[in-house]
């Protein structure tokens, strides 16, 4: 076996027992070993394979709260305006080919090693083949076909022809190919049992990602190639050919459906069905760990090591524990995707009322216009009025006072300020308009993967709440698209209700694909679906036009007025303004050239048979 130093790896002192996620997971590295000292010890072959676990979380995560302020549900709301527009060549951009390098040294020690048996090494085997699959994909979606070293370990030796180690790219449709076919491949070297806090990958991973990699590849070889200009290159290193659609449709649907029929996941349901109990159930099936039902796989956080700093950056001013709060605000753009429960046509956005005529709409409550919305609203978002960690979140803009008989806004500077007879003006909260930090500019905060233990949203501390890579509401939607594009709507239908009905909406009698987009953004809001939806229906580009004056294109904040008219029928009444978010001054605008990053020329220096992206 080779001596060479190929992983950084804990110390042989250090104990690692996978019966026990959280000591998995608390693994961190100390020396640089060498092949033989790793795959002659079976606690370093496990911390090695820790160290793998700690390197694969890319896109929007929990630890990364800013790259939500990258699209269309948040907004930076803390300092001054973000002046982006424009989306980067690199944004997102995953090229490791050194990890791959290591699943590969992994891969050969863990074949040939004497210390574990049999089952176990067919296990770490199948664990590691997911991960590298994982690692493509991850790679794939951004940059699209991309070399394939398959199990090939590439050693430099000094004065060898450097072109032996050189691979071109693959095509887009044989990388998505390779990574289904490794998940086929490894489904059965997994286990079949939930995983503790679901931070292992088992074969339900692997049916997970076989799913997502096929739903991908059919909607960009469906959607591509109805773009009046499809976004190609020759040698098909992007871009997939059109009669290769429903090849991957089929494959993605029975990849879902064994996830559905066969795993121990479910839908997380509510005992009852009342709002607050529909709207917890949401919140408690994506953030919080105990008897979660719906989870599959996880980036998993744990004390006192393994922690992050969201809810520190992210908590409401008022209910902070730190300095630190109200980094994030979500926006009205995403709110109003969350449809009335009694909505006529279920199914599609629709829009707050803030005026009636010529006249401000008046509601009884700030809670009001969001209360009769899906309940998953209430576990994604904390709107005016309501409550988190027990208390509620007071969001007040200023007040609505009648001068001369004209109704008129009054605000203050001051944050907790109120007028002579007591009145609150602008809450604690604001929202404000101001460049400056801990003070929310939105109208809204984002509640989805926010920690309510007391002490979590301290610096000094942080929390463990995890970050979501697939949970089974996935597989349930994967179905509906890939039956409806299969040209299956009855089956459509029976899948996209499942989610409904947990969610607390009605039912739908048949499906659009504007139904899918909406119930896939409603649904997975903040946990890395968004950015990668777009581009693979091909929507991007038409959605976020670059045009200031598109309410879909340009953050949009909603702020609430309480109505201080002492003597008229509408006092103590709230009402709301909805207007562009001034910390997003400038539309998002995603351009065709923003399908695929750039290839970086440095590794075109490296390898000149990597060929660069459209529009390069």
């Amino acid at each position: 076996m080779r001596t060479k130093h190929f992983i950084t790896a804990i110390a042989a002192a250090l104990t690692v027992a996978f019966s026990s996620c959280s000591d998995f997971l608390d693994t961190q590295p100390e020396n640089i070993l060498s092949d033989d000292q790793i795959f002659g010890d079976a606690v370093l072959i496990q911390s090695a394979l820790a160290n793998f676990y700690g390197r694969v979380t890319w896109g929007e995560n929990v630890a990364d709260w800013g790259a939500s302020a990258v699209i269309d549900d948040a907004a930076k709301s803390d300092g001054g305006p973000d002046q982006r527009s424009t989306f980067e060549d690199n944004i997102w951009r995953t090229y490791d080919y050194t990890l791959i390098r290591n699943f590969n040294q992994f891969l050969k020690g863990v074949r040939e090693t004497k210390v574990l048996s049999e089952g176990d090494r067919s296990r770490l085997e199948g664990e590691v083949r997911f991960l590298r699959a994982w690692t493509y994909f991850n790679t794939c979606r951004g940059l699209g076909g991309m070399p394939i070293v398959q199990d090939e370990i590439f050693d430099y030796t000094p004065g060898m022809d450097i072109t032996t180690l050189q691979i071109p790219r693959s095509t887009e449709a044989a990388l998505y190919d390779y990574i289904i076919s490794e998940c086929q491949a490894v489904s059965n070297m997994l286990p079949a049992e939930k995983q503790a806090n679901n931070a292992r990958a088992n074969r339900w991973t692997a049916k997970m990602l076989e799913a997502r990699a096929a739903i991908y590849a059919a909607s960009i070889a469906n959607y591509n190639n109805k773009m009046v200009a499809p976004v190609t290159l020759p040698g098909g290193e992007v871009g997939i050919p059109a009669d290769r659609a429903s090849g991957y449709y089929q494959t993605a649907l029975q990849a879902a459906q064994a996830v559905i029929a066969n795993s121990p996941y479910t839908l997380q349901r509510s005992s009852a069905n009342d709002y607050t109990s529909l709207a917890k159930n949401f919140f408690n099936l994506t953030s919080v760990k105990a008897a979660n039902t719906e989870v599959i796989w996880v980036r998993d956080y744990k004390s006192p090591d393994a922690l992050h700093g969201r809810t520190t950056a992210n908590a409401p001013r008022s209910h902070s524990e730190d300095l630190d709060n109200s980094w994030l605000g979500g926006i009205l753009n995403l709110v109003e995707q969350y449809e009335l429960i009694d909505a006529a046509t279920p199914g599609v956005k629709e829009k707050i009322v803030t005026r009636e005529g010529d006249g401000y709409k008046f509601y009884s409550s700030a809670s009001e216009p969001f209360e009769s919305r899906d309940p998953r609203l209430w576990g994604t978002i904390i709107y005016p009025g309501a409550v988190f960690k027990g208390r509620e979140v007071v969001l007040q803009a200023g007040q609505l006072i009648k001068d001369g008989g004209s109704w008129t806004t009054k605000s203050t500077a001051e944050l907790d300020s109120h007028d002579d007879a007591g009145n609150l003006i602008t809450a604690e909260n604001g929202p404000k308009q101001s460049n400056e930090q801990f003070v929310n500019k939105t109208g809204f905060y984002v509640r989805k993967f926010l920690d309510e233990t007391v002490g979590n949203g301290t610096r000094g501390h942080g929390s463990d709440v995890w970050s979501v890579r697939f949970r089974i509401a996935e597989a349930y939607m994967i179905a509906v698209e890939a039956s409806f594009e299969l040209g299956n709507n009855t089956q459509a239908v029976e899948y996209i209700n499942q989610i409904r009905s947990r969610a607390g909406v009605k039912p739908l009698t048949s499906v659009s694909f504007e139904n899918i987009v909406h119930e896939y953004r409603v649904e997975f809001a903040f946990e890395d679906h968004r950015y990668w939806d777009m581009k693979r229906w091909r929507l991007a580009d038409q959605v976020w036009n670059g045009s200031n004056s598109d309410e879909f294109a340009r953050h949009r904040r909603l702020w609430p007025y309480r109505v201080v008219a002492p003597g008229d029928p509408n006092d103590g009444k709230w009402v709301f303004i909805e207007d562009f978010l001034f910390m997003s001054p400038n539309a998002r605008y995603f351009q065709p050239r923003n399908y695929y990053n750039f290839i970086d020329l440095g590794w075109i220096n490296n390898n000149p048979k990597i060929v660069k992206n459209p529009y390069q």
